[in-house]
């Protein structure tokens, strides 16, 4: 029964979601043949064709977003989800889709469509499927809240942690959760009871309690060194139909997150600390490849010119070669402008006392070995330019920790080397941060803080911010 509704639920929200994707287009198109032309005259000063022959786009959009709202999860339960994500995921429906609606569109040739019609109409879908999704959140929560619409759990487990987690449940009433009580998982002696939840037999005593009580989830709270002693009431609640869960904090003292996983057939507990998202590193690698090419093509003639200089203000290459640290500790050979006199390696053992940074990095504001148009080059960081030709290749990324080299790894503490866990980047929070400004500890930290909580988004956020820090010059050296 309960099944049937929320196959019905999701029917329903799905119907939802294609509706309000249909009203996008005469939305899109009222906003693009009436209101920006209205507002920016100079710049859309034509009109597009009339809107009965856009009609004929539904039949493109329609099965395609079907498709791409039902596969990109919408309509499973979303209690604990946050809502950041379900809005990230319309994000990507959204323009995604766009993007395959204005391949197919150039494909079959409908020349009438306009280009500026589809980017409308993307932004347009998001808005209204973002809003639909908080709006249904804010409903659902507060529905929840009030005690309608909850799922009844029944916990195995009488330790501390079945505790914790009964309690944590309990405090978020919003996610429709009722703790009907526990088992205990200990066969021997007396049944316990723990805090205000009854306990509702042995963990043998399952079967009767499924029998006997309505449960709606079962989430198993295991002990370390018992898994084998789970696997007959797995079993039973398989036999009866009813969802379970396993809770996988059995390593309390590990940072990394399990992740479930597939190696052809055969089930995987994985554990990570770096992004795992496979869409998410995809679209990371695709922005990286788009902007990197833009970049290195609007800036080549500022590297013709850089290049120029170096040439004419100084003897050696124009280029400087280093073998850096990459991915996991592979080694690439990092391009940057030359802005030291030649043969500066050789000679750093002679100015190690003008070190400024704690650790195994040197940095010198004062290095006797640059010369007068390094100096400037560095100022702007003109000198990095070359690293977009990194990042193309794929050893590098546009945001991510800078790339060590292999001595500096060398005398890395245990706790540091998790920084080689993502692709180095051009730039990255210490970079707007203050860069040489900061301890290497801090500088540390920074890049283990960009690892842990990574998204698009932060990376967004600090592309935006190196703009302004790379102009003022903080921290450079």
């Amino acid at each position: 029964m309960l099944k049937q509704k929320a196959r019905t639920v999701a029917l329903g929200v799905l119907a939802g979601d294609l509706a309000l994707t249909a009203i996008s287009l005469p939305a899109a198109y009222a906003l693009r043949q009436g209101a920006l032309v209205a507002l920016f005259p100079n710049l859309f000063p034509w009109h597009i064709r009339p809107i009965s022959q856009y009609w004929v786009l539904l039949g493109l959009i329609l099965p395609l977003w079907g498709t791409m709202l039902w596969a990109a999860g919408f309509y499973r339960s979303h209690r604990t989800l946050p809502l950041g994500e379900e809005i990230w995921a319309a994000m990507k429906v959204s323009f995604g889709g766009t993007a395959l609606l204005a391949l197919a569109v150039y494909g079959l040739k409908l020349d009438f469509v306009s280009r500026l019609f589809l980017a409308v109409f993307g932004v347009v879908n998001f808005f209204l499927l973002a809003s639909e999704k908080v709006a249904l959140r804010l409903i659902s929560r507060y529905v929840r809240s009030r005690g309608y619409n909850f799922r009844t759990v029944l916990l195995v487990g009488t330790g501390p942690k079945a505790a914790q987690l009964g309690a944590f449940l309990e405090a978020r009433p919003y996610w429709g959760f009722r703790v009907l009580g526990y088992l205990d998982d200990d066969n021997g002696g007396e049944i316990r009871g723990i805090h205000r939840w009854a306990a509702l037999g042995r963990i043998t005593d399952l079967e009767s309690v499924l029998m006997h009580e309505v449960v709606d989830e079962l989430i198993f709270v295991i002990e370390k060194g018992r898994l084998r002693e789970y696997e007959e009431a797995l079993l039973v609640a398989e036999r009866h139909g009813v969802r379970a869960h396993v809770s996988l904090d059995i390593f309390p003292h590990v940072l990394a997150r399990p992740v479930l996983e597939e190696m052809d057939g055969i089930p995987l507990l994985s554990f990570t600390t770096t992004p795992s998202n496979p869409l998410q590193l995809v679209v990371k690698r695709a922005i990286d490849l788009t902007v990197s090419l833009f970049l290195f093509i609007a800036t080549l003639p500022i590297q013709l010119l850089a290049a120029l200089a170096i040439r004419l203000s100084s003897p050696g290459p124009i280029f400087f070669r280093q073998t850096r640290c990459g991915l996991n500790g592979r080694h690439f050979m990092l391009l940057k402008f030359r802005t030291m006199q030649p043969g500066a390696e050789e000679r750093l053992h002679e100015i190690s006392h003008l070190n400024e940074m704690s650790g195994p990095v040197f940095k010198a504001s004062k290095d006797p070995r640059r010369t007068a148009l390094g100096r400037i080059l560095r100022r702007l960081s003109i000198d990095e330019l070359p690293q977009l030709w990194n990042i193309i290749c794929g050893d590098m990324s546009l945001v991510g920790p800078r790339p060590p080299l292999p001595e500096e790894v060398s005398h890395y503490q245990s706790w540091q080397h998790r920084r080689l866990s993502m692709k180095p980047g051009l730039t990255c929070l210490w970079q707007i941060s203050g860069r040489n400004d900061l301890d290497f500890d801090r500088w540390m930290a920074l890049d283990l803080k960009y690892i842990d909580t990574w998204s698009p988004m932060l990376d967004l956020k600090i592309l935006l911010k190196t703009v302004p820090a790379v102009l003022s010059g903080r921290g450079a050296r």
